[in-house]
């Protein structure tokens, strides 16, 4: 039913290369993607200070490359010790970061920027080594990341104060917009590079520097992308990463979040870690940015245009595999629609290929790891138990792993797990509606506000579907809503604060208010 990319599967003994140990099929694999024309691709070190150093306990763990499960790489497996010289690194870059002007910072950017642009195919295959997603797909993230570096290293000129009308002729009143210090960052797996680059961007371009905890799946891509920013001239310290376990993350991030000498909190993950991260923020009141866990609806009224809905319906549901934040999890289909767009959208899936993505024909790779695969596979099976029916998929898919079936369901209810709980794999479901008031009450039926889609060419409804959805973002006729312009965020229980466009500044900057008295 659905195309397959083999991998080549050969035993794997393992080989001494440069700073990580590679396996001999990583090796054959490089080869013919031309990777090991790199040198400084995988780090086995964590960078803090401008440079890259051990975790202080001396221990490490593995990253493994979801397609193959094979160990790519060693990393400091940090604590809290290691995350306080982040910390205070960070902290004495402050001092004189701060004090640069926007044009020096913009031209570091933009030196960042072009550097990046040009390592863009080695950015790319490492991001598909470690997160599993299909080349096509990296390089496509690492273009959006570029995006991100290019539009704040612009901003940074453009970080401006105000001049207020005193109602006392003696008084001058003045705003100035300040960087508020450092900032800790926790970032996800899903998109390894773009979440870095969205959050640092914005915080180096306000005068911020960082301390950031990438994802434990996905280390690699930080690393790199630090490199590319040491190389373009930012200075030490004012990005530092530090590397971590899944079992060590905990108290790394609890050290962000109670130390006095971090400034702000930037997180990208799910609603119930956002969660503990907004109490333990408490401590110390500081500044919060939360982009947490969505349950996109994707209403299609009887007016739509199908074959855009589905163009838009497989953008939303199917990049990444489905693990995305703003992927679509509900398809709502109006009943005159449904089942024309479900032939439609069978037909679309089964276009899919699946496999490794280093191999240039796979569009789906594997879930990132175990647990995920897990939870993609009880959420099917309860929703099967509950009266879905299978139209497609609905297996761990023949090449074993994490990879799944690109999977199409229908008949979905409030009783099923899978309408209430973020899917984030390769899963489509549907439920029919009958009038557009029913549509809104299902779509805004969950605790979560991040995205939401719908596609109609009625105009009258168009503007008060926009209107009442009551979600951060909304797609009208598109299925794919980021970018760097624009502002990135959710409601209700998705999270708080806004990436990207001019207004991603504002969770790294405080406004400091001047009264000059006396003056004639």
């Amino acid at each position: 039913m659905y195309k397959v990319a083999l991998s080549i599967n050969v035993a794997a003994p393992l080989v001494s290369f440069g700073r990580v140990k590679l396996s001999n099929r990583f090796i054959q694999l490089s080869k013919q993607v031309g990777i090991m024309s790199q040198s400084r691709m995988l780090h086995d070190k964590a960078f803090i200070n401008g440079e890259w150093v051990h975790a202080k306990s001396g221990k490490t763990f593995a990253v493994t490359n979801p397609a193959t499960q094979e160990v790519i790489a060693n990393l400091p497996d940090m604590n809290h010790e290691d995350t306080e010289i982040a910390i205070q690194a960070a902290r004495k870059a402050f001092d004189s970061w701060k004090s640069t002007t926007g044009k020096e910072r913009a031209k570091l950017m933009r030196k960042w920027y072009e550097l990046a642009v040009s390592k863009q195919e080695e950015l790319a295959k490492v991001l598909t080594l470690e997160n599993g997603k299909p080349l096509k797909e990296a390089v496509g993230e690492i273009i959006y990341s570029t995006d991100y570096l290019e539009f704040y290293s612009e901003e940074a000129r453009r970080i401006h104060g105000e001049v207020l009308s005193s109602p006392i002729p003696s008084k001058t009143m003045i705003l100035v917009r300040e960087p508020i210090g450092v900032i800790g960052m926790l970032t996800p797996w899903n998109f390894p590079t773009a979440m870095i680059a969205r959050k640092a961007a914005a915080a180096i371009a306000s005068g911020c520097t960082c301390v950031i905890k990438p994802a434990e799946d996905t280390p690699l891509s930080a690393l790199l992308l630090a490199e590319v920013a040491a190389e373009a001239g930012i200075p030490p310290g004012v990005i530092n990463v530090v590397t971590a376990s899944r079992e060590n993350t905990p108290s790394v991030g609890e050290k962000l979040c109670h130390s006095e000498q971090i400034a702000g909190v930037s997180f990208t993950g799910s609603t119930a870690v956002g969660k503990i991260l907004y109490k333990q923020c408490s401590s110390t009141v500081k500044r919060l940015g939360l982009e947490l866990g969505g349950n996109a609806p994707f209403i299609v009224f009887e007016s739509a245009d199908l074959d855009n809905a589905v163009a838009g319906l497989m953008a939303s549901k199917f990049r990444n595999t489905g693990q995305t934040c703003v992927s679509t999890n509900r398809i709502l289909l109006h009943e005159k629609v449904h089942d024309q767009f479900v032939e439609k959208l069978k037909s679309a899936m089964s276009g899919l290929v699946v496999g490794d993505g280093l191999n240039p024909n796979s569009t789906q790779g594997p879930l990132i790891n175990k647990n995920q695969f897990l939870k993609v596979s009880a959420l099917v099976q309860d929703a099967l138990s509950n009266g879905a029916k299978k139209v497609l998929g609905g297996e761990p898919h023949q090449l074993g792993g994490t990879y799944y079936e690109p999977t199409l369901l229908t008949g979905i209810n409030p009783s099923m797990q899978a309408y209430k709980e973020e899917i984030f794999g390769p899963v489509a479901m549907t439920l029919k509606f009958s009038t557009e008031e029913e549509a809104l009450r299902i779509a805004n039926d969950t605790r979560s506000g991040l995205a939401s889609y719908f596609f109609s060419n009625d105009l009258s409804q168009i503007r008060r579907v926009s209107r009442a959805l009551e979600y951060g973002m909304v797609g009208i006729n598109e299925g794919i809503i980021s970018a760097a312009e624009a502002a990135f965020g959710g409601i209700k229980e998705s999270g708080f604060g806004r990436e990207g466009s001019r207004h991603g500044i504002d969770d790294y900057t405080q406004l400091k208010y001047l009264c000059f008295g006396n003056l004639t």
